[in-house]
């Protein structure tokens, strides 16, 4: 663990597992309640100073952060491979996205100007600035071990927050070495503090339930959501919450289709499919399904699946045995519920925790396939006849967090954009992930805003001031 600028060691331990060959790479601590109480302290000691600290100096701090990773991103890149099995190309991919976090915050960290106005009575001025939120808790996942620690860790430093992270069990070393990397960037004690934990529900309860902790910004799935939502309304705690998603894929008959072939093995195979963003339901329009089948099969079919550190390798094991598990028994299902099995549908017969690169047609709307986040590389396709009924189908979901939309016709586009129930749409586009965009959802995918302006407002409260001169 990472504490007041620290290494503590623990009496339990966390078996880390390579993925893609199911043995023990490393033990790191297993925090306790009291832990995690301890740094909850440490970040409450600290909050004070590092809120009065210059903004330039914040800025300087984490551009310094942002320049380090960057120097070390092969390092960083192969860590996250042998603790999450991405590919080297995703994971080195997801170090460069990370590092933005750092630099664009870096630049944010100057800029948090208030206002100042007249009120419309003329009686006096109202005046507003801005104050840091408070010590943060950030929860995060093992899909992003990087990106999501540096897209909360960013805005928090930048705002003059202090925070305690902790990180996913299954890639606590990502974590634990951008923590490193912060405290030679110059990031004081006590500001950044890592607290790696398989009590997950008792050590973020602790920390919801102790005054000191003002903020939760939290990345997961909405089932855990909607728990820490429950917990944080005890004190009234202030939350930023992205969780699950369900995203559709609509390919109109009037699309580029290699364009649409090419972002859907983005937006489905990114991180082997084990994204919130991944396309997770492909609606295509009757009259180019069965090309679009033929040319998304094939590009899946030629996937070599493998450790993600090997040359060549486009898909790499999923994150654990329950998770292929699920995988597996989501196509099972789907098969056994009237869906074609066009490619894939296998558990390889290898060491580690892989599954083939699938693909379903004639997917029945009854499919669990289609209700269910699948968080693998499964594709499953469904035929449409008109807009109206590709938007009807798309947001028939509880979740909103991304769409993808793929056409010809730019009104067409903006219009389909606009009816579309998601806080994020991709218009030709296979990727929508970028530091300086707003990411996060609506409907149960979450609350607020990561990234952007939004971002660091997440951890501002604004302050009033209703003055005379």
């Amino acid at each position: 663990m990472f504490i007041a600028g620290e290494w503590v060691d623990g009496a339990d331990r966390i078996p880390v597992t390579d993925p893609a060959t199911a043995e023990v790479l490393a033990e790191v601590a297993d925090g306790t309640v009291e832990d995690m109480l301890a740094a909850v302290g440490a970040a409450h000691s600290a909050a004070g100073a590092w809120a009065g600290t210059a903004p330039r100096r914040r800025a300087e701090v984490l551009l310094r952060a942002y320049e380090l990773m960057v120097e070390r991103s092969d390092m960083l890149a192969r860590l996250i491979v042998l603790e999450n099995g991405k590919t080297l190309a995703d994971a080195r991919g997801e170090v460069g996205y990370a590092a933005e976090f750092f630099r664009w915050y870096a630049e944010e960290a100057v800029r948090l100007a208030g206002t100042v106005g007249t009120a419309p009575g003329g009686g006096h001025r109202i005046l507003v600035t801005h104050a840091p939120v408070g010590v943060s808790l950030l929860v995060t996942p093992w899909n992003f071990p990087a990106a999501m620690a540096t897209r909360k860790i960013g805005p928090a430093l930048a705002a003059g927050c202090t925070v305690v992270l902790k990180p996913a069990s299954d890639t606590p070393l990502t974590a634990l070495a951008v923590a490193a990397l912060l405290r030679e960037a110059g990031v004081p004690d006590g500001v950044v503090n890592v607290v790696p934990s398989r009590r997950s529900g008792a050590v973020v309860s602790a920390a919801l339930h102790d005054p000191r902790v003002r903020k939760l910004s939290f990345t997961g799935s909405t089932e855990v959501g909607r728990v820490l939502l429950h917990e944080a309304a005890d004190r009234v705690v202030s939350c930023s919450m992205e969780l699950g998603g369900n995203a559709p894929f609509l390919v109109f008959d009037d699309a580029d289709l290699d364009a649409a072939v090419a972002g859907a093995m983005v937006a489905k195979m990114r991180n082997g499919g084990q994204a919130c963003t991944a396309a997770n339901r492909f609606y295509v329009h009757r009259a180019v399904v069965d090309e679009f089948v033929a040319r998304f099969g094939a590009a899946m079919d030629a996937l070599t699946v493998g450790s993600g550190l090997d040359d060549g390798v486009g898909l790499g094991p999923l994150i654990n045995a329950s998770s292929r598990d699920k995988v597996a028994e989501l196509v099972d299902a789907s098969v056994d519920s009237g869906a074609r099995l066009h490619t894939g549908g296998r558990v390889p017969d290898r060491p580690g925790f892989f599954y083939a690169p699938t693909v379903l047609t004639d997917v029945p709307a009854s499919a669990p396939v289609l209700a269910d986040e699948i968080f693998g590389p499964v594709a499953p396709v469904v035929a449409f006849d008109a807009e109206d009924e590709a938007v009807a189908l798309a947001n028939a979901t509880e979740y909103g967090l991304v769409s993808y939309l793929y056409t010809g016709d730019l009104a067409r586009g903006l219009r389909v954009a606009e009816r579309l129930e998601a806080g994020m749409v991709g218009l030709n586009r296979g990727l929508v992930s970028e530091p300086a965009a707003p990411f996060g959802g609506v409907k149960q995918s979450g609350l607020g805003r990561e990234g952007a302006r939004a971002g660091i407002e997440a951890f501002l409260e604004p302050k009033y001031v209703a003055v005379d001169w």
